[in-house]
């Protein structure tokens, strides 16, 4: 069986909102101000080389599925060629390569994709379904890139949930321009 593992970028405080950029969102693209570095670009390049598959909402997907295939490069073609599973009721005909629309609950569809995998099923962004598997302890391990910044609006990751959640930290490190790379596991009982 695979393990569940939520990556995201997000400020200081929080907020996870369009961290690659979107038009909607008044600091859309706020990460690009900052540099990961080497160190902060290998762990990223590292966690899609060790994934199995993803799991994604389908606005994620949506932005994934225009940036991605037409780049050509180790990291890219690793993305482009993995299994890809879209939690959506509305879409209907990805076009992607490997992708599979697994239905609209985000809780059945993560145990069904942690079953067909045996090694890492990475969430990236894709906000509320990483909710959704949060408040289910379905999250095995969470891979934050924390930047150096307090945006002070937008969707933040961590939203209500219906217990608390234990955590262990697992790593942490600073690259590039004080970003904070932080790496915590479920500390269930």
């Amino acid at each position: 069986m695979g393990r569940i593992v939520v990556t995201e970028f997000m400020s200081v405080d929080g907020v996870a909102e369009a961290p690659g950029g979107d038009d909607n969102f008044k600091y859309g693209a706020w990460t690009f101000e900052y540099d990961r570095g080497e160190e902060g670009n290998k762990f990223k390049f590292d966690e899609t080389m060790g994934s199995d598959a993803q799991l994604l909402g389908r606005r994620t997907y949506e932005g994934f599925a225009a940036a991605w295939p037409q780049r050509s490069d180790e990291f890219s073609d690793r993305f482009n060629s993995m299994p890809k599973y879209v939690v959506s009721s509305t879409l209907t005909n990805p076009e992607w390569t490997n992708t599979t629309v697994i239905g609209s609950d985000p809780v059945a569809a993560a145990k069904e994709v942690r079953e067909r995998h045996d090694g890492d099923v990475v969430v990236h962004g894709s906000l509320s379904l990483a909710q959704a598997l949060l408040d289910a302890d379905l999250v095995d391990q969470l891979n934050l890139m924390v930047f150096p910044v307090v945006l002070g609006y937008g969707k933040k990751l961590f939203a209500e949930t219906g217990d608390r959640k234990p955590l262990r930290l697992a790593d942490s490190k600073v690259v590039g321009d004080g970003v904070a790379i932080l790496i915590y596991r479920a500390a269930r009982d």
